[in-house]
């Protein structure tokens, strides 16, 4: 397995502040969701009474698409729990559509559009406190759709809210068909996607942040790069 170093970015590719209504003009949310600025970040929560279930959902997609070896990178603070915060990456139509053809089924922040539907993606979730078992043992599960395979785990090292001190340093590496998260620097799982299990490896696609509701978070300084190459390449 690959072990350079993933902290060696090579050119930045996007960079968005998530500071206000501007950097998200091309945003897309599905679900009734409402996108604020009332710290000068981006604060998501759903508008719907999470007794809804998973019509309450959301999902925020930024509209450039990634490919090939990239770091995600953004600043996140969870603000209300209970709830759960993914990001999707690498999403995009089964037959490589892009996420918003017209030709794709309407999507509306109930989850199974998303593992289930008619789209590929890699999923993390990464502040998963929606239910007492998920508060009670906390992890970090990456997910490979279409389908619903579980392919990497690991702890969660967030405390609750009450506890928090934010923001916390959230980083997703993919080099090739290996993956790898981080917070704050710390290493908390890894998945060598060997494209036979699971279908191909995903690679050219969009990355959108999910919340199950009544949670509510904030992100700014999203940003992605290209990971440096190497000698050993």
């Amino acid at each position: 397995m690959d072990d350079r170093d993933d902290a060696e970015l090579g050119e930045l590719l996007y960079a968005n502040p998530l500071g206000c209504a501007e950097d998200v003009a091309d945003f897309v949310m599905e679900g009734d969701g409402m996108a604020s600025f009332p710290l000068g970040r981006l604060r998501l929560e759903s508008r719907r009474d999470p007794k809804d279930g998973q019509a309450a959902n959301i999902v925020y997609w930024c509209r450039e698409h990634f490919q090939g070896d990239i770091a995600i990178r953004w600043k996140f603070w969870p603000i209300r729990q209970p709830g759960l915060c993914i990001l999707f990456f690498s999403a995009a139509g089964r037959g490589g559509e892009d996420l918003f053809d017209p030709a794709l089924s309407p999507r509306s922040g109930e989850y199974d559009q998303y593992h289930s539907g008619d789209i590929n993606a890699y999923h993390i979730s990464y502040f998963r406190r929606s239910y007492a078992e998920e508060r009670r043992f906390q992890t970090c599960n990456l997910r490979k759709s279409h389908g619903f395979h579980l392919v990497a785990q690991g702890a969660d090292p967030l405390p609750a809210i009450a506890d928090c001190d934010p923001p916390y340093f959230m980083q997703v590496t993919k080099r090739g068909s290996l993956i790898r998260f981080y917070i704050d620097e710390l290493l908390l799982f890894q998945f060598l996607d060997d494209g036979v299990t699971y279908g191909p490896v995903l690679d050219r696609g969009l990355l959108g942040f999910r919340q199950m509701a009544p949670m509510i978070a904030e992100y700014s300084e999203l940003e992605v790069y290209r990971l440096q190459r190497s000698d050993m390449e």
